[in-house]
């Protein structure tokens, strides 16, 4: 199960933005679960600069076969230029919650 599991963080420009993409992640079953976690503040550099702004942070659970799918998803339906999508391997969890996940998800 080494690197089956993900999960994705994309950050969002509001909070309406991160529901759309969530409520559709979730109908294409594409992920399991997403959290929304408004209030974000980030500082980044963008365009030679150092920059900042008040974000909605999704955490998505899925496997690392639906991540392409999840970004290209999430590109088409994202307000920004460059949105981050970044998978972090799980390494270990609860067996019965990674079973959900891998139930609850269409694969690849």
């Amino acid at each position: 199960m080494k690197n089956k599991f993900v999960i994705i963080f994309v950050t969002c420009a509001s909070k309406g933005e991160a529901k759309v993409i969530i409520d559709s992640l979730l109908k294409k079953r594409l992920v399991a679960c997403a959290n929304i976690i408004p209030g974000v503040e980030s500082k980044f550099w963008w365009k030679g600069k150092i920059d900042s702004a008040k974000e909605t942070l999704l955490i998505l659970k899925t496997t690392m076969a639906n991540f392409n799918k999840v970004e290209k998803h999430v590109k088409k339906n994202h307000s920004y230029e460059m949105p981050e999508i970044i998978a972090i391997p799980i390494v270990r969890g609860s067996m019965k919650y990674l079973n959900w996940i891998n139930e609850s998800v269409k694969h690849g």
